[in-house]
């Protein structure tokens, strides 16, 4: 090392230079960029679609959940959305697991929950900010293709656009904290998936009816219940929704940073 190299200052690490670092990572890989792009096609894209066919006999929407209002309509692609939000977040995490990259990070931050702080800062920012737009145009975009479509000042509806970008950043952030428990991505987007999208199907057909009040609280009905516009029989309220999504995010981040913290790389 040269005498020039040892006479540089050495600056400390703290989480705003991990976070910097991480959002330079975060945009430096292509899977990002396209990631993001598949989760916006799909969101507007499915709810335009699901609009322009809302009160017809040929109404859109995945089989099974059709939307029963126009704010429903327009946000049919949530679900999808759901699928790419998922996969990114636990590819942030699990990818640098797979490639071998996380040991740089964690040698550069030996304290490592830093770097967990700095990735869970770094994809809620981008995923809830580009989700919100990407919801925001299929609602106002759909909107225009109903006939007596809803407007932002309709009570729920400004709650289910933001709440759906809530619910994007949620779901990504469990791939996320997954792939750090797992270190395995297709181990993690499979759990993922399993757990937001069959489990609730696999619960309704096989706990019985009167054990019913146990399938709201599941995530995927729990997610439901804050984006609805009108709460159905056995949902729980807005509030209590968000409450108890948010407890399975912070669940499974708490679990990522036990093992993140106390397991070897």
């Amino acid at each position: 090392m040269t005498a020039a190299a040892l006479s540089l200052p050495r600056k400390r690490v703290s989480l705003p230079r991990v976070v910097k670092s991480e959002w330079i990572k975060f945009w430096t890989v292509r899977s990002t960029v396209i990631t993001l792009g598949v989760a916006v096609l799909l969101l507007v894209g499915f709810g335009l679609l699901a609009s322009s066919l809302y009160g017809t006999p040929s109404q859109g929407g995945p089989p099974g959940n059709e939307p029963t209002d126009p704010v429903g309509a327009s946000l049919t692609g949530t679900n999808f959305a759901q699928l790419a939000f998922g996969t990114l977040g636990v590819l942030l995490m699990a990818g640098e697991y797979s490639t071998g990259m996380i040991r740089s990070s964690m040698t550069a931050v030996p304290k490592r929950l830093p770097v967990l702080w700095a990735k869970v800062a770094v994809f809620t920012t981008v995923v809830f900010a580009v989700a919100l737009a990407a919801s925001a145009a299929a609602f106002t975009f759909g909107q225009m293709l109903i006939e007596d479509g809803a407007s932002w000042s309709d009570p729920g509806a400004a709650r289910a656009v933001i709440g759906t970008a809530v619910v994007m950043a949620g779901v990504g952030l469990l791939g996320m904290g997954l792939g750090a428990l797992m270190r395995s991505t297709p181990g993690a987007i499979t759990t993922l998936f399993g757990v937001m999208f069959l489990l609730a199907m696999v619960a309704a057909l096989l706990i019985p009816d009167s054990w019913g009040d146990v399938v709201q609280y599941l995530p995927s009905n729990a997610a439901d219940a804050f984006t609805a516009v009108e709460q159905g029989e056995g949902m729980l309220s807005p509030g209590a929704g968000l409450a108890v999504f948010t407890g399975y995010i912070v669940a499974v981040l708490g679990a990522a940073a036990w093992r993140v913290k106390r397991s070897d790389v």
